[in-house]
C-alpha cells in the first residue's frame, strides 16, 4: 500500500505540472483516465495468471504559437504487474510514464510541413496488417488487451510532408533505430527456437539492439497521389527488421538485421465498398543468398482487402495476406535439423465484423485472423459501451488456437485472456 500511495502522489504531482498548460494562451488540453484488469483463461506455467492490472492517466496538450505548434501527450501509469515500476524506459514504455508524443510542427515554406520530435506515425492500407508501415508497434499491448491505439508505439523522428504539384511526399528520418515493443517473454509466453519449446519469464529474450545515433538510423519515404479516383502510393524504407529477426551465434542474443523495403499500394471505391491492395519486397541485406540460418530471409508480401456496409450499422471487412519467402531451398539447406522449417508461403485471411446498437452507443466487433498454412487462429472480440460524453466501458478478449506450438499465433495459445476496462475522458 505504501508503494501504491507513493505512485499515486507522483502521478498527481506530474498531472498538476502538465495541466498548467491548460491555462496558457492558445492551448488545448484534454485526456483520459483508463483502468484495465485482465486474466488468463488458462494456466500458463511461464507467466502470471493476471495479464493486466493498470491505471493510465493520459495528458494531451496542443499549444499554438506564431511560429509552431507544440504537442505533448504522455501516459502516467500505475502497473501492478511491473517488475520494476521505478525504472523508466521511454523506448519500451516501461515505468510510470510513457511519453507518447512530444513534438513541434512548423511550416518552413508554403509547400512543406515539418514535425520534429516524438510522434506516432502510420501509413499503408491494411487493417491490423502491415507491409510498408515500418514504424514501431507494441505487440505486448495488442495481445494483452489494451486499447488498439497502443498498438502503435512512438518514433523519435523528423517527419516532413512536401506538396509539389505532381503529388505528395512524406519523409520520416529516425536518427536512432526505434524497435518494436516486441514479445520477449516478460508478459507473454512465446516459441523459443533455441529451447525447442514454449517459454516465458524463464527465458526472457536478450537482444542486441542497434543504438548508435546517426549510424543506426532509419529512413522511410512515401509518394502518393490520386490516380483515376484511387489513392496510389510508392514506399521505401531503409533500416532494420523491427522485431528480432536474427541471432548472434557467439553471444546468443537476438539481433535486428539490416533491411530495405520497396512497396506500393492503392485504395479506392469499388461498387458499394472500399477495395485496397498493398505489396512490398523485404530485402534482408544480411542474408542476400538466403542460406544464413541466423538471419531471416528476404520476403515478398502482398495484401488485398475489401470492406463495405452489409446493413444499417453493420459492416464487414475481409483481407488476404501473403508472406512468400525468397530462396526457400537455400533456407532449408542452411537450417539445422533441430529447427522447425518455415513454409515457403504463409497465408492469412482476416475478417472484421462491426455492429453498432443503441444509437451507436454500443459497438460490438470481432476481428479474426486465420492462417490455413499455419493452421492457427487469433480472435479479438471487443464490446464498448458509451455511457455519456465522458464515460466508456470496454470488454475484450484475445484467443489463440493453434495446431502447432511453433507457428505465429499457435505459440501464444497459453496467453488467452479476457479484460474489462473503464475510461473517463475530459
Amino acid at each position: 500500500m505504501k508503494h501504491i500511495s507513493h505512485q499515486i502522489r507522483r502521478i498527481s504531482l506530474i498531472s498538476l505540472i502538465l495541466s498548467a498548460n491548460a491555462f496558457a494562451l492558445d492551448t488545448e488540453f484534454h485526456g483520459f483516465v483508463d483502468g484495465r484488469a485482465g486474466m488468463r483463461t488458462q494456466n500458463d506455467p511461464y507467466e502470471d495468471q493476471q495479464s493486466l492490472a493498470e491505471i493510465r492517466a493520459q495528458l494531451d496538450s496542443l499549444t499554438y504559437l506564431d511560429a509552431f505548434t507544440l504537442q505533448i501527450r504522455a501516459d502516467l501509469v500505475y502497473d501492478a504487474l511491473a517488475d520494476d515500476p521505478e525504472k523508466i524506459d521511454l523506448q519500451t514504455g516501461e515505468g510510470f510514464i510513457d511519453l507518447r508524443e512530444f513534438n513541434i510542427l512548423f511550416t518552413p515554406v508554403d509547400w512543406a510541413d515539418v514535425k520534429l520530435g516524438r510522434q506516432i506515425l502510420t501509413w499503408g492500407t491494411g487493417d491490423l496488417l502491415f507491409i510498408n508501415d515500418l514504424f514501431p508497434k507494441d505487440w505486448n499491448s495488442f495481445f494483452l488487451g489494451r486499447d488498439t491505439e497502443y498498438l502503435k508505439a512512438p518514433s523519435d523522428a523528423i517527419y516532413a510532408s512536401l506538396f509539389p504539384s505532381f503529388g505528395s511526399i512524406d519523409i520520416a528520418y529516425t536518427p536512432r533505430f526505434d524497435a518494436d515493443r516486441y514479445i520477449d517473454g516478460s508478459r507473454i509466453s512465446y516459441w523459443n527456437q533455441g529451447l525447442n519449446r514454449i517459454a516465458g519469464q524463464d527465458a526472457i529474450i536478450k537482444t542486441d539492439v542497434p543504438n548508435n545515433n546517426f549510424e543506426d538510423d532509419e529512413i522511410a519515404a512515401r509518394f502518393y497521389r490520386s490516380v483515376k479516383g484511387y489513392e496510389a502510393a510508392l514506399y521505401f524504407y531503409s533500416g532494420f527488421w523491427k522485431s528480432p529477426a536474427g541471432a548472434d551465434p557467439v553471444s546468443g542474443k537476438a539481433t535486428f538485421p539490416n533491411l530495405n523495403v520497396y512497396g506500393a499500394s492503392a485504395k479506392g471505391t469499388l461498387g458499394s465498398g472500399i477495395v485496397s491492395t498493398e505489396l512490398g519486397y523485404y530485402d534482408s541485406r544480411d542474408d542476400s543468398g538466403g542460406g544464413n540460418p541466423f538471419v531471416r530471409n528476404s520476403e515478398f508480401r502482398f495484401l488485398a482487402g475489401y470492406e463495405r456496409e452489409l446493413a444499417k450499422n453493420f459492416s464487414a471487412g475481409i483481407q488476404y495476406y501473403l508472406e512468400h519467402m525468397m530462396d526457400h531451398n537455400d533456407y532449408l539447406d542452411g537450417l539445422p535439423s533441430t529447427k522447425y522449417a518455415a513454409d515457403e508461403n504463409r497465408h492469412v485471411v482476416t475478417l472484421r465484423l462491426t455492429r453498432m446498437l443503441m444509437n451507436q452507443n454500443l459497438i460490438l466487433s470481432l476481428f479474426t485472423y486465420y492462417s490455413p498454412s499455419d493452421h492457427d487462429v487469433y480472435l479479438r472480440p471487443v464490446a464498448t459501451y458509451k455511457l455519456d460524453d465522458h464515460w466508456k466501458l470496454t470488454a475484450n478478449g484475445n484467443f489463440f488456437i493453434g495446431q502447432y506450438d511453433h507457428t505465429f499465433f499457435g505459440q501464444f495459445k497459453n496467453n488467452n485472456n479476457v479484460n474489462l476496462g473503464v475510461r473517463y475522458s475530459y
